[in-house]
């Protein structure tokens, strides 16, 4: 798809040329079913982007549309809603252009495109004979496959899929990382059910700190591997695990020494 309309091109498109207008009205009449041409000039580049932005392409066709100021472009509407965009093919004076447009019908959300091949636009030569059958051998297949695929994700899943919220748990660990690097919990707080995975992952019992801890010994990478593990294994035992950093000490810092905490003397 072409980009934001404050995107800036960054080259100019060659002059116009003037056989495209006739040339969309000759293409038009020479494709399977029913289409019509409406075919415009655009003063400023600004103008491009109402006719663009919905073009499903993300190859040659969006990188002219994204890189070059189109002074006029046409659009084919044919049977079914489908529509064609065609327009210059910048530094190839014998060809041009030809892209499909994203449906817009009602009901057609965001997400209905995802995992949607886009239908790429392709060049095609001046002769309006041979542009047609190039269109309806090339882009026309692979458009409608793109469209009954956006149809199909709309009717299964009209509404976009949110991740569902967490289930309840009846236990919930809760590790800090300390300043010193260890990282573990009060033995108390630790949920019985949890402290045999705690020491299979390396977690070790500190009698003198009264606390289930992970060596701060461990490399960065084998201790996330460690926690990782835990998580997963406690996880699936239906135990909550979060993780948080100790909180910060508000209190004063100790003074450096006894002579410095006494007032001085007068």
């Amino acid at each position: 798809m072409p980009p934001a309309p404050h995107t800036l091109p960054q080259e100019s498109m060659p002059p116009a040329r003037t056989d495209l207008s006739d040339f969309a009205r000759a293409l038009a009449a020479r494709l399977p079913g029913s289409w019509s041409s409406d075919y415009q000039r655009h003063a400023r580049y600004e103008e491009q982007f109402p006719r663009t932005e919905q073009l499903w392409d993300n190859g040659h066709v969006a990188h002219i549309v994204s890189q070059y100021v189109l002074s006029h472009d046409a659009i084919l509407h044919g049977p079914e809603g489908h529509r064609l965009f065609i327009a210059d093919r910048p530094h190839h004076c014998d060809q041009f252009v030809a892209a499909s447009f994203e449906p817009v019908e009602d009901g057609i959300k965001p997400h209905h495109f995802v995992g949607v091949e886009e239908p790429h636009g392709i060049a095609i030569p001046n002769d309006p004979a041979r542009a047609a059958a190039r269109i309806a051998q090339r882009v026309l297949p692979r458009y409608e496959r793109a469209v009954e695929s956006v149809f199909d994700n709309a009717a299964t899943l009209p509404d976009s899929p949110h991740r569902p919220a967490p289930p309840q748990v009846a236990h919930v660990l809760t590790l800090t990382l300390y300043d010193d690097g260890a990282l573990g919990a009060p033995y108390d707080s630790v949920p019985e059910q949890a402290r045999g995975t705690l020491f299979a992952c390396g977690f070790q019992y500190l009698p003198h700190q009264a606390a289930l801890l992970l060596s701060a010994q461990y490399s960065e990478n084998d201790r996330s591997l460690r926690v990782q593990a835990a998580a997963r294994l406690l996880t699936a035992q239906g135990i909550g695990v979060n993780l948080r950093h100790v909180a910060p000490t508000t209190a004063a810092p100790p003074p450096a020494s006894p002579q410095a905490a006494r007032s001085p003397r007068r």
